[in-house]
């Protein structure tokens, strides 16, 4: 461990600290710095780099500090020194005795050593001959013993070149060890190489190669001897746009390697022997300077050398015809590869693992013509077959194509790599990548198959390396569906093709396909009718399969392709009618279709748009309502369970009074049906059987002596219970059985977790209903849970609903997905909106009273929002958004408790202020009201205000009645009898106790003394008196605090959109 203090100055500098593994050792390098950065610090890189150049003998310690005497600072001191003197006086290192003393050759393509300045291109043929690189090395002998391994390099210290033999190094090879080892400035694994670029480097190892065996690239393929030397000689070398340029070559030497020193040297490694290369220097260094030849002056320049060829004794150039010019449109080509090493960074901004992607390079083709996309000229020449063609570039239609590859998410290979990872490349400026974001690693070849397919539509031509996956292209045949029917009446659903003749699933094909971002399920600008789409049918195969047959079955079966994967698909049985367009398409052979059949002509028998009124049921029907009768009782001849969502006020519970009634006249009544309800509805419903079907026997399970009234369910036609009871009574409930179960204001099992919604799920019943005016309050998560209750498996799970439905609706705002949700649910769900079916309705007209807050209750809430806005913040800031909702709910509950009153809130310095605005207001506006003979229903979620306002009126000795969660069950009817009998004009009800279920006809005016987040419940409180039977106008109003929490929440409320097919 390392410690230092660094730092610009005294005053400016910290405590570093650096672990390392020992010499030698491997491990990772762990630092922490008075800086506190975690990563990047560059005080730590500062003592890296410091304890990297600086010996450590030369090291400021700290105990080299003055201290006093007797502290042991002396003696850590001397100890030192005396380590340092030890160092000095030691003999060099010597190499093990069987290894053996060598001159190791690499040579280093021109691509590894960079020009001496960015921009200078290495363009000529000199430049790209490799260099030749020398290191000497001890060797070993290999496990075999007919080979030397494991090349272990030298290094220079003030002892000489070590390791070293034990007799020591003659003083020649001692000098020659100094040249090299002082200039090796390339490194290649272990090893550092000198570049033989200068004449002593030459002369050094020329002494070695005299003295010492020498190996090329690697020692186990044996040692080269010296062989004789060889002319060099002058060619002309074609290029590929058809000019010439002057080339080295070795005599008779076209297996040889011709490597640069100093001068040149050559390599054969079929001989073992190398040698130096003679040749005239001057043209030689001249050669790295001539000019490219054109093909237009190939004859002109031979006749020209003829004079001056005995001179220069340079070659004739090859000839030349002329050169040819194309009108070209170019093809892109997209030349693929297999890229290994692609670095993935970590949290820890090391490289800890490499993973294989996917690269592409852009080509053109103009005919014979093929231009890298990087290259930057506008006019190219190639030769081809001793014909030079000339094209002018299309530029245009070259960006296009690029465009077309960065629509198609392909990104610039050498930008990506660097953002990402930095360091050397492994890609090439031009590559492209297949890119899934920022910061994750590029598409590995596997993934690139969709995106090859649309670039191939596209135009492209496609043009794979070895390593890189392809398929073959195969013919199909017959299409085939096949159906089945299980115990349930659900469908299951195969489908298959024939390739190569034999049958393949065709489920993973089309759920590959909308997996597809690009598949294009709706046609695009220009498609032809016999348009195809490749698809994978395996690793090896794939096939053109015709996109309209395509989307053709993928359209009507979308949400359950999407769904779990399976060996079929199972629907349910109310989209029959969604198979039968399939089937009706004609692009399939069935096999089961007489079974698809049967379920449509059995349903579509069922529908009927309107149906009598049951012989004893004493109140007409409306003729919407005749048609609710109609639909239930399709629901009961299909065997199908569903969701009554009439809007509140328009009859629901008369409406299924009917049917049972029905039911029972039809015979279909074989057990009782069970009704679950709130409990402030089990008088009214209670009441309403008696009134409109006294012909059905009616059992009320509620009440401390319920338990013997189980033995009665079956003397029974109609059994009412309420949702707090079902988690208690859950065991006499699932030991009966119901011919329906009828679940009243659904919207209380919303929470598909909750117990009563989870009984629910298990009370035996053959078919199941659900009620509600509002199916829909927040989220389409409570649509499902109402629907899985009465109709299970529909929608499917609830994380596929999500996924297909309220994700995409939700957030994303997918009109086309709501249409499909919609449809699915069409059958099963009936929805009547008031405006609808009741004209003749009398109006509803809404008044807003904004109320200001002054004095001390305008400065309480100031007060209150600011330390209530601060306790927020620094909730968030401790424990995040997530786990800081309480405090936010309760930050906002007192601000809305101060709008109401502020001795609502608990809190000492509320008891000082006595005003009260909103409760001001709401009596000045009472008096009013209840002058003019108006009946009145005021609303508030706080139960604690209404007493306030209770206490009021009984000091006022104004008539009230009042209904809250604490009023016993047994009274809730009486109450609302009493109001409606005219007996009292003032009805104070608490929001979550009386907003559902109660007929209130009698009033017509309806005061919201506060407003609530959902809108929903609030109409379903306003509907209380706004329903069926209303005879007068009604009249609603809010109390909003100007200037406070509640104009957001009316804000809110006012911007609240329910879905259209559910409002």
């Amino acid at each position: 461990m390392w410690l230092a203090r660094i730092g610009r100055n005294a005053s400016n500098s910290f405590e570093c600290q650096i672990e390392a593994p020992p010499a030698g050792g491997r491990g990772r390098i762990r630092f922490s710095c008075g800086c506190r950065r975690q990563t990047l610090c560059e005080h730590a890189a500062a003592l890296l780099t410091y304890m990297s150049i600086v010996p450590a003998a030369s090291w400021f310690h700290a105990d080299d500090a003055p201290g006093p005497a007797g502290t042991g600072v002396t003696l850590a001191r001397w100890d030192r020194w005396l380590d340092q003197v030890s160092s000095n006086a030691r003999r060099p290192a010597t190499a093990a005795a069987q290894r053996v003393f060598g001159l190791m050759l690499r040579a280093q393509a021109a691509r590894e050593f960079p020009a001496a300045f960015p921009w200078q291109e290495v363009d000529s043929h000199l430049a790209a001959i490799p260099r030749l690189l020398a290191a000497p090395v001890w060797l070993r002998p290999g496990k075999r013993g007919d080979a030397l391994v494991d090349p272990q390099g030298l290094h220079m210290s003030a002892l000489g070149a070590e390791p070293a033999p034990a007799e020591g190094w003659p003083d020649e090879t001692l000098s020659a060890l100094s040249v090299l080892l002082g200039d090796a400035d390339v490194s290649h694994g272990a090893l550092r190489l000198t570049r033989i670029a200068a004449r002593q480097h030459e002369h050094a190892m020329e002494q070695l190669m005299a003295r010492y065996p020498v190996f090329f690239e690697k020692a186990s393929a044996g040692a080269l001897h010296r062989a004789e030397d060889r002319q060099l000689q002058l060619r002309w070398e074609d290029q590929d746009d058809g000019s010439q340029r002057l080339a080295v070559a070795i005599a008779d030497g076209g297996h040889l390697q011709l490597l640069r020193a100093a001068q040149y040297w050559y390599i054969d490694s079929k001989a073992q022997c190398y040698g130096r290369v003679q040749g005239n220097a001057s043209l030689l260094e001249a050669l790295a300077n001539a000019p490219s030849l054109e093909p237009e002056d190939v004859a002109s320049f031979s006749a020209h050398l003829a004079s001056h060829g005995a001179v220069l004794d340079l070659p004739t150039p090859n000839p030349r015809g002329p050169v040819e010019l194309l009108e070209v449109t170019p093809k892109p080509v997209l030349l693929l590869r297999r890229e290994r090493n692609w670095p993935v960074i970590t949290h820890s901004y090391l490289a800890d693992k490499r993973v294989e992607v996917g690269c592409a390079r852009l080509l053109f083709d103009y005919g014979p013509a093929r231009v890298d996309a990087l290259d930057y000229h506008s006019v190219v020449r190639r030769m081809r077959q001793g014909t030079v063609y000339e094209v002018a570039r299309k530029i245009d239609a070259e960006h296009a194509a690029a465009r077309l590859l960065l629509d198609a998410k392909l990104a610039d290979a050498l930008e990506l790599f660097y953002a990402q990872t930095g360091g050397f490349a492994v890609v090439e400026e031009g590559d492209w990548v297949l890119s899934l974001g920022k910061r994750k690693p590029p598409a590995a070849p596997e993934a690139w198959q969709p995106v090859l397919q649309q670039l191939a539509q596209a135009g492209f031509t496609i043009e794979f390396a070895d390593d890189f996956p392809r398929d073959r292209l195969v013919a199909t045949g017959d299409w085939h569906a096949e159906l089945a029917v299980d115990d349930n009446g659900w469908f299951d659903l195969q489908l298959g093709i024939e390739v190569d003749g034999e049958r393949i699933d065709l489920l993973p094909i089309l759920r590959r396909l909308l997996a597809d971002p690009e598949f294009p399920q709706q046609p695009y600008p220009g498609e032809k009718p016999d348009a195809t789409w490749r698809v994978l049918i395996d690793e090896q195969r794939s096939a053109e399969l015709p996109l309209q047959r395509l989307r053709e079955l993928t359209e009507p079966l979308l949400e359950w392709l999407q769904a779990e994967p399976g060996p079929s698909l199972r629907l349910h049985r109310t989209q029959a009618e969604n198979l039968a367009r399939l089937a009706d398409r004609d692009v399939l052979h069935w096999r089961g279709s007489e079974i698809l059949r049967a379920r449509i002509t059995r349903l579509r028998e069922s529908a009927r748009s309107e149906i009598d009124t049951p012989d004893g049921f004493t109140a007409p029907l409306r003729p919407y309502q005749r048609e609710g009768l109609a639909w239930l009782d399709f629901l009961a001849e299909a065997g199908l369970g569903g969701v009554l969502a009439d809007d509140m006020g328009l009859g629901k519970t008369v409406q299924v009074l009917a049917h049972l009634l029905l039911e029972k006249r039809c015979g279909r009544l074989e057990q009782p049906a069970l009704v679950v309800c709130p409990t402030s509805l089990v008088g009214n419903w209670r009441d309403e059987a008696a009134r409109f079907t006294p012909q059905l026997r009616v059992l009320v399970i509620h009440g401390a002596g319920r338990a013997d009234t189980y033995d009665e369910i079956g003397n029974n036609d109609l059994i009412i219970t309420t949702y707090p009871l079902l988690p208690r009574d859950r065991e006499s409930l699932i030991a009966q059985q119901f011919s329906l179960l009828i679940v009243d204001e659904a919207q209380a099992i919303k929470n598909a977790r909750s117990q009563a919604a989870q009984v629910v799920r298990e009370i035996p019943a053959r078919r199941r209903l659900a009620m509600t005016g509002t199916p829909l309050e927040n989220h389409l998560g409570e649509l499902w849970a109402q629907f899985d209750a009465v109709e299970p498996g529909l929608l499917g799970s609830e994380r596929q609903f999500t996924r297909l439905y309220r994700t995409p609706i939700e957030k994303q705002g997918d009109n086309d997905r709501q249409q499909r949700l919609n449809q699915r649910i069409g059958t099963l769900l009936l929805r009547r909106r008031k405006e609808d079916v009741l004209a003749d309705l009398p109006a509803k007209t809404e008044i807003v009273r904004r109320i200001e807050l002054e004095g001390d209750q305008r400065s309480f809430y100031e007060t209150l929002r600011l330390a209530q806005h601060e306790r927020v913040r620094e909730a968030v800031r401790e424990r995040g958004l997530n786990q800081s909702g309480i405090i936010v709910l309760d930050a906002l509950l007192k601000l809305r408790q101060v709008c109401c009153d502020p001795s609502l809130v608990k809190l000492a310095s509320a008891k000082k202020v006595h005003a009260s605005a909103k409760r001001e207001a709401l009596h000045e506006l009472l008096d009013g009201l209840l002058a003019e003979g108006r009946r009145v229903l005021l609303f508030s979620q706080f139960t604690e205000m209404l007493g306030r306002l209770a206490a009021d009126f009984d000091a006022r000795k104004s008539p009230y009645l009042m209904l809250t969660g604490d009023t016993p069950g047994r009274l809730r009817s009486d109450l609302v009898q009493r109001f409606q009998d005219g007996e009292v004009p003032l009805f104070l009800i608490s929001l979550k106790a009386g907003g559902v279920g109660l007929n209130l006809t009698a009033a017509d005016t309806v005061i919201h003394y506060d407003p609530w987040w959902n809108p929903a419940a609030e109409a379903q409180a306003t509907d209380r008196a706004h329903r069926i039977g209303q005879d007068k106008p009604v009249f609603v109003y809010k109390l909003i605090c100007a200037g406070t929490v509640e104009e957001k929440i009316q804000a809110l409320s006012d911007m609240a959109e329910l879905f259209a097919p559910l409002q």
